[in-house]
């Protein structure tokens, strides 16, 4: 019985977050509080807390404790390339995007880079935060190649460039490779989002071609970790 503690402590808690008993955001007891409730040692704590965060039910905050995710995050897809205004479309949820700026700047390091430029040339830059549920949980920083996106507003930006570039300039996106990671969050992560403490945001890099394999967009979008689930289908070949 005794080395079954750590899963009786998962399962206990794996269900109050699913039946909603334990709210999202809910901080759980202290691994001393848990090892004194259930008469047992912190590392025994430790690996149930380990479990409900591999399984997606908390999250570890450093120096803060552990807290209950939402369980019902919104799925966001690997494949596949699709806009901001189509998925919250999709999600149902109120949203909206806040523009934070639109223009061209001079390329350097990073961006000069990624889209093969010099540094010093001309590129737009969109920077927008993304609201869903009241909450701003994405911000995406766009980079598009001014002789193939010739003009740029705050009004395209606000609404959504994909369909201003398709329906208006009639060009065909055809397809991106994408990195994802997870990194610290920046000062500007923390100043344009509605961030609750989170120590880390994921990090989408897209690299967008045209149907010609013109590369003409790069774009760093900054997910919350605790609002989306990043999901993918798989199907082995034979």
């Amino acid at each position: 019985m005794k080395k079954n503690i750590f899963l009786n402590i998962y399962k206990k808690y794996a269900q109050l977050i699913q039946t909603g008993q334990m709210a999202s955001g809910t901080k759980l007891p202290s691994e001393s509080e848990l090892a004194s409730q259930y008469n047992t040692s912190r590392e025994t704590v430790r690996k149930a807390l380990n479990l409900l965060v591999q399984n997606g039910y908390i999250h570890k905050i450093k120096g803060k404790g552990s807290y209950v995710l939402d369980i019902h995050r919104m799925d966001f897809p690997i494949t596949g390339l699709i806009s901001f205004k189509e998925m919250a479309e999709k999600i149902g949820k109120p949203s909206k995007t806040i523009v934070y700026k639109t223009g061209l700047i001079h390329a350097a390091g990073e961006i000069a880079r990624y889209l093969m430029l010099e540094d010093g040339e001309s590129v737009w830059e969109v920077i927008r935060a993304r609201e869903i549920d009241g909450e701003r949980i994405i911000l995406d920083k766009d980079y598009f190649l001014p002789e193939i996106v010739t003009a740029l507003t705050e009004q395209i930006a606000a609404n959504s460039i994909y369909e201003y570039l398709e329906q208006q300039l009639h060009l065909v996106i055809s397809y991106a490779k994408k990195e994802i990671s997870v990194e610290e969050s920046t000062d500007e992560d923390r100043r344009l989002l509605d961030f609750k403490g989170l120590s880390h945001v994921v990090v989408v890099r897209n690299f967008v071609y045209l149907e010609d394999t013109t590369l003409f967009q790069y774009t760093e979008s900054r997910h919350r970790l605790d609002k989306f689930q990043f999901v993918d289908f798989a199907r082995r070949v034979h």
